[in-house]
């Protein structure tokens, strides 16, 4: 592992999650984010069907537009995951420099905290990571953890 990180469980009930872009990776992450109470907020020109159902829902504040420098102001939480590496590399220094964490989908080398594999239960919140060197081993771990388990718990990776 090139680099360790730190585990961390956050209250993230009222902490305002931004995501830019609204595709497969934001869907998977604000999937992962509604299960904790966090506010989540989307920008992006497109969005994909689901997505666009969870704004409808009013789960999601969706902001249908191009990322505009300053977007950050406010959030807790960065996600960049749009298509584009420099609209990604944008938002990521903007983060650097106001302090706020970010993760950036298409460059874990900016990132500063990664998704884990999650397994929910009613009794426990385990969270496996690998810091993104072996994202098959963490989903082979969470398999096991699963079948530990039963049916009985939630999992996203």
């Amino acid at each position: 592992m090139e680099k360790l990180y730190f585990p961390v469980f956050i209250d993230m009930e009222d902490r305002t999650v931004l995501i830019v872009g609204a595709g497969k990776i934001a869907l998977r992450r604000v999937r992962t984010l509604l299960h904790f109470s966090a506010r989540i907020r989307v920008i992006a020109p497109d969005f994909c069907r689901e997505l666009a159902e969870l704004e409808e829902s009013g789960k999601i504040r969706a902001e249908h537009r191009a990322y505009l420098s300053g977007d950050i102001q406010g959030a807790a939480f960065v996600i960049a995951a749009t298509d584009s590496r420099e609209v990604n590399r944008q938002i990521q220094e903007e983060c650097r420099v106001k302090r706020i964490p970010v993760n950036v989908a298409d460059d874990r080398a900016l990132c500063d905290f990664y998704f884990p594999s999650v397994v929910m239960t009613d009794d426990a919140v385990i969270g496996i990571g690998s810091g993104g060197d072996a994202p098959g081993r963490t989903k082979e771990i969470r398999r096991k953890i699963e079948k530990a388990l039963g049916e009985s718990g939630w999992y996203e990776s």
